[in-house]
């Protein structure tokens, strides 16, 4: 049964003209899900999913909120796309480790876009990299650490265990603007949200499925501050969210301040609140009883009861009596996420750290 959770058994530069056809037909002929596969470091490294958990296992005994962060940091390192050199193509990478690279210009690298300001976790990877390094140096990438360790996350919050595909390489390449051209904002309508999810070939299912990742960690009062004081711009209140809710959200999170910085990076916007009330820590379907009941903490939760697809799929998985079809399908929507834009073969690096400089 799906619920018997067990780990695995012990033991760009861009470049103009003619280089930019030799990347699309490299593309091309290896597609992401033919190069890669479960247990691709079984001969080069076959310690290093154990290695994984082990250190995660104490850091989350340290600090139990790294579990959503790099979880949530694995769904921003897969969804930003960059090189945008045509409408129609664009190549050069999504899950590949390059939310975790640095530049000393301000503003420069994806960690430093707004929707990432908030972002934890680049610590708790670096460790788990140095753990690998010891073992096995320069063979397993920063993206699939990222992968391997949201995975982890989920199943050291009592959650499913599932199989990672492995086999990514790390992007070297790293812009702030595309984090906010390529990430839905917490206040997305439903439009928006399948809009940003098709891009990455995410279906409507997908997208319910994926929003359960929200059953655990906590947002900023910012990011809900204009569903509750001030959402249609006549300072009124998003009238899909229940009331009583609501009331308790205004207790948490007061009306920003004018002229203060409420953009959730700071000032009364700092303040923490659960993502999934009373079962934040623990990856469950309360998640999903909490939407179709209260309309969610962000919008774009709440935006799920108005489409039918995903408001079906809220409603059967809360009214489910055994998590063992939510795990499945969950298990099968972070492999095909995880899918997304890879760079495998000869493209991109294996580096012996995650957070270099780029310049």
């Amino acid at each position: 049964m799906w619920r018997e959770r067990r780990p695995p058994p012990p033991l760009l530069l861009i470049v103009a003209g003619a280089a930019l056809l030799v990347i699309g037909a490299a593309l091309a002929s290896a597609p992401p899900e033919a190069a890669l596969k479960v247990g691709f470091y079984h001969e080069t490294c076959p310690i290093a999913e154990d290695v994984v958990l082990a250190e995660m296992r104490l850091i989350l005994m340290e600090d139990a909120t790294v579990a959503p962060a790099l979880l949530r940091m694995h769904y921003h390192d897969c969804f930003v796309q960059l090189a945008r050199l045509t409408h129609a193509w664009r190549p050069w990478k999504g899950c590949d480790g390059s939310i975790m690279l640095r530049s000393r210009k301000k503003g420069k690298a994806e960690r430093d876009a707004v929707p990432n300001r908030s972002m934890r976790g680049y610590d708790a990877v670096e460790r788990i990299k140095a753990r690998v390094e010891t073992v096995c140096p320069l063979t397993v990438s920063c993206a699939d650490i990222i992968a391997m360790a949201a995975r982890d996350a989920v199943y050291l919050s009592h959650g499913p265990w599932y199989d990672v595909e492995t086999g990514r390489r790390d992007g070297n390449v790293t812009v702030a603007e595309y984090v906010e051209n390529d990430l839905p904002p917490p206040d997305s309508n439903i439009v928006d949200v399948k809009t940003f999810f098709s891009v990455k070939s995410l279906n409507s299912k997908d997208i319910a499925v994926l929003f359960g990742c929200h059953s655990i960690g906590t947002s900023h009062c910012g990011a809900i501050q204009k569903r509750l004081y001030n959402f249609t711009g006549n300072m009124d209140q998003d009238p899909s969210l229940d009331p009583a809710y609501a009331a308790e959200l205004r207790k948490l999170c007061p009306p920003p301040r004018p002229g203060g910085d409420d953009d959730g990076a700071g000032g009364e916007g700092k303040v923490k609140v659960p993502l999934d009330p009373g079962s934040n820590y623990t990856f469950d379907l309360s998640y999903y009883r909490h939407v179709l009941a209260t309309g969610g903490l962000f919008q774009s939760d709440g935006s799920l009861l108005h489409d039918p697809v995903t408001k079906g799929y809220v409603e059967k998985v809360a009214k489910a009596a055994s998590p063992d079809e939510y795990y499945a399908d969950f298990a099968a929507a972070m492999v095909k996420m995880g899918r997304t834009d890879v760079l495998v073969g000869d493209l991109g690096e294996i580096r012996p750290t995650c957070g270099i400089f780029v310049d």
